[in-house]
């Protein structure tokens, strides 16, 4: 069985930093790419960033220059370090791992809310 678990959403003020972790437990070989979405009320959950196995990184137009993925592949753990805060950055963020003979797993979300 295996389980994806996010931490360190928050309350955070415009211009402030979360960073948000995602570790993998349980019978994992290999992870490949790892990734992080978010979902805003109204709105399709979209991707924020991904980075593969050999930290190849994509990011949205949106967070580029203020976010930035990191793995561990050694714990199964992905991050986001988010800088600069927006507003428009309020959503539920959520993790999403592919790993191998298993598939597609998703975390359960946390919250980020950017607000004075």
């Amino acid at each position: 069985q295996v389980q994806v678990v996010e931490s360190g959403g928050g309350l955070v003020q415009p211009g402030g930093s979360l960073r948000l972790s995602c570790a993998a437990s349980g019978t994992i070989f290999t992870i490949y790419t790892m990734g992080w979405y978010r979902q805003a009320p109204g709105n399709e959950r979209e991707l924020v960033a991904t980075i593969s196995r050999t930290h190849n990184t994509n990011y949205a137009a949106s967070v580029k220059g203020r976010f930035t993925i990191s793995r561990d592949n050694a714990k199964n753990t992905v991050y986001l370090q988010m800088n600069s805060l927006k507003p428009e950055d309020t959503a539920v963020y959520y993790c999403n791992m592919f790993i191998l003979s298993l598939g597609n797993y998703w975390g359960q979300g946390t919250q980020v809310t950017v607000s004075s």
